[in-house]
């Protein structure tokens, strides 16, 4: 299958994340989800919650902004949409429409999904991956996988989801590189102002010492 506009196959899959040098957070002895935002209230998912749930694997490369693609790899877990119906539209209040999702992750990265992005068929919250747990490079315990959209909305160890019924504030909406809100990949969403052919060169230089400087905190060695 072709690669999206303005990807390069990649060996392996590098560890890439802005905590660069630093290394992943912990992993919990009993990691759960906490569920917040516009919901009648807050509850906790454990990981015996989410394995009640069908689980179902996904095959997809992934993309990141930068540039680079890694391809050919095997995902399992939870299909988001499989969690929001069973679990967090009983907690709606009749008339309450959600428009975004925000996920957070225990180095407190978080990413802004709207919610029709984030029930795609092929979006998870998956645990394992080509057969294997996730390591703590890769985003140990759990983390979204959402294949159709760059890298950067795919949060790593995963332990916070909330609900908004309009669009949470972008601390990073002013950045040089804003990212664009839906970042699909197919559509060369990378910045949020600039078309993706413009800003290819930027990201492609950055990907060298990006990647030298995440490299550094890394626990495992890339696979």
């Amino acid at each position: 299958m072709p690669l999206p506009p303005g990807q390069r196959a990649i060996e392996g899959f590098p560890r890439f994340g802005t905590h660069l040098h630093h290394p992943p957070p912990p992993i919990p002895a009993d990691p759960v989800i906490e569920i917040g935002g516009a919901v009648s209230e807050a509850v906790t998912l454990s990981m015996a919650d989410l394995g009640a749930l069908p689980r179902r694997q996904v095959d997809a490369d992934f993309h990141c902004v930068a540039g680079w693609s890694a391809t050919d790899l095997r995902w399992e877990g939870t299909s988001f949409a499989a969690l929001y119906r069973a679990r967090i539209e009983p907690l709606l209040a009749p008339g309450t429409a959600i428009s975004h999702v925000v996920f957070t992750g225990l180095d407190d990265y978080r990413s802004i999904v709207l919610l029709e992005d984030a029930l795609a068929e092929d979006v998870l919250i998956a645990d394992r991956l080509d057969g294997r747990p996730l390591d703590s490079d890769h985003g140990a315990p759990i983390r979204l996988v959402s294949p159709h959209q760059y890298g950067f909305v795919n949060t790593k160890h995963l332990c916070r989801i909330e609900f908004h019924t309009s669009a949470p504030p972008d601390p990073d909406r002013f950045s040089p590189l804003a990212a664009h809100p839906r970042a699909r990949v197919w559509a060369e969403e990378r910045h949020r102002y600039l078309p993706g052919r413009a800003v290819r060169p930027i990201y492609h230089s950055l990907v060298r010492p990006i990647r030298a400087l995440s490299a550094r905190g890394s626990r495992t060695r890339p696979r």
